[in-house]
């Protein structure tokens, strides 16, 4: 069965809808014939039966008279018996078995095959002038209804065959026809340069409906393509810098030796490096997150994951005194529908960018919300200008050396690739102070 299954879907299309035309078509024509065959054969039944029954009448009312049958001449085909099936005739047994005796003592009238050839009975029930029933049995030769039966059981199958065949044709025809302008729009969207579009069909049919939804299609593609392109020179633009800087602080190394600048020039590679590395993580992470590649969702404890978040940001701060405070907000336990790898690369991201341009305080605010769990981050810093609340998230996005700096721009990008990947939302707005104010919406395990 499932070698047929493949068999069948490796057909084409318009194989697959001749064939079921043709073989629905075929069954129906095949019942029809039937049914007409099944017409013909009950019409002349029927005829013989009347024609029988009346000769079997006529010689019922000459018996209940008294006339003897032979004075009308002979008649072989009408026999005389009693109740149970003995001839009272003079003449011979019937060639009729008990129970088609009874039958025919019942009124029923039924088809005989003897040696082949087929014979129809029927008896009438007749009375002597002596009040003794008899049965007038009357029977005829089917021969020549037979054969025109068969010669017309042959004439519909002939016919419903050719009709099959002819209902096959016009179906692939049709098929061909209806499929024809889907082949040529296939061929046209395949040679379309970028940018080009298919032309619509002006009537509101599924052409017009499979035009646009191709034109989509590939407004998807140009702008996925668009997008990579950028993303593939900004990405080489970011990685050049840091590599440049090591590049340059170990060929100044190596060209002028000097252990008094040595541990400067360590420490400078070092942070180069550090950069490299964060810009490739985010990078990598962007990447399963376009292609889908996330783990399954678990519940995960926001506040926990929060507060962890927090004290990792404090480690690095080390003893800086400078770097802002901040303050959790979360009066009742909340958990997400996340992975805890992802919950993690958020928080990071958001209280980076937040340590970034704060001046002296950060809040963070988790609030459960009905199906929703709300994260809320807000810094008392320059804020970010109306017109970047949604250019902020797009990739290699920074802001204006006046508003702030640092960063490969990928942090607010991440975010949104990770929160919106599990059916989140994530918007930027102002703070009540004037700040920044980033708000996460994540789902709440079901």
């Amino acid at each position: 069965m499932a070698r047929l299954r493949r068999w069948w879907a490796a057909r084409p299309l318009r194989f697959r809808i001749t064939l079921v035309v043709g073989v629905v078509a075929l069954v129906v024509l095949l019942a029809l014939s039937r049914l007409g065959a099944g017409l013909l054969q009950s019409t002349l039944l029927g005829a013989a039966d009347a024609e029988l029954r009346g000769q079997a009448r006529i010689a019922a009312d000459r018996i209940a008279t008294g006339t003897p049958l032979d004075a009308s001449g002979p008649q072989p085909s009408i026999r005389i018996v009693d109740t149970a099936g003995a001839p009272v005739d003079g003449r011979g047994t019937l060639p009729l078995r008990p129970r088609e005796i009874r039958e025919l003592a019942a009124g029923e009238s039924f088809t005989v095959f003897r040696d082949g050839d087929p014979r129809r009975w029927l008896a009438v029930p007749a009375v002597l002038p002596d009040g003794t029933p008899r049965l007038v049995v009357a029977s005829g030769d089917l021969v020549g209804a037979a054969t025109l039966l068969a010669r017309a059981a042959v004439g519909f199958l002939l016919a419903a065959l050719l009709g099959a065949a002819v209902v096959a044709l016009a179906a692939w025809a049709a098929t061909r026809a209806a499929l024809r302008p889907v082949d040529r729009m296939r061929v046209a969207a395949a040679r379309l340069p970028p940018g080009e579009r298919l032309p619509v069909p002006t009537a509101r049919d599924e052409l017009h409906a499979l035009a646009e939804e191709i034109n989509s299609l590939l407004a998807r593609r140009d702008e996925a393509a668009a997008r990579l392109e950028r993303f593939t020179g900004d990405a080489a633009h970011e990685l050049r810098s840091p590599v440049a800087a090591i590049r340059v602080q170990a060929e100044v190394a190596v060209a002028h030796p000097d252990p008094a600048l040595a541990d400067e020039t360590l420490r400078e590679v070092a942070v180069e490096a550090q950069r490299l590395s964060v810009l490739l993580s985010d990078l990598l992470a962007l990447a399963r997150a376009d292609a889908g590649q996330r783990p399954p969702a678990e519940p995960v404890d926001l506040v926990g994951a929060t507060r962890a978040a927090i004290s990792r940001a404090a480690v690095q701060d080390g003893d800086d005194h400078d770097r802002p405070v901040v303050q959790l907000v979360a009066p009742t336990p909340a958990e997400v529908a996340a992975s805890a790898g992802e919950v993690g690369l958020v928080l990071d991201n958001l209280l980076g960018n937040a340590r970034r341009y704060a001046r002296s305080v950060i809040r963070v605010d988790v609030l459960p919300a009905g199906r929703w769990v709300r994260l809320v981050v807000e810094d008392d810093g320059p804020g970010i200008p109306e017109a970047d609340r949604e250019r902020v998230f797009d990739r290699f996005t920074r802001l204006a050396p006046e508003v702030g700096g640092g960063g490969a721009g990928l942090g607010l990008a991440l975010v949104s690739a990770l929160v919106r990947g599990r059916g989140g939302t994530v918007v930027a707005g102002a703070a009540p102070d004037g700040g920044a104010r980033l708000e996460v919406r994540w789902p709440a395990p079901s």
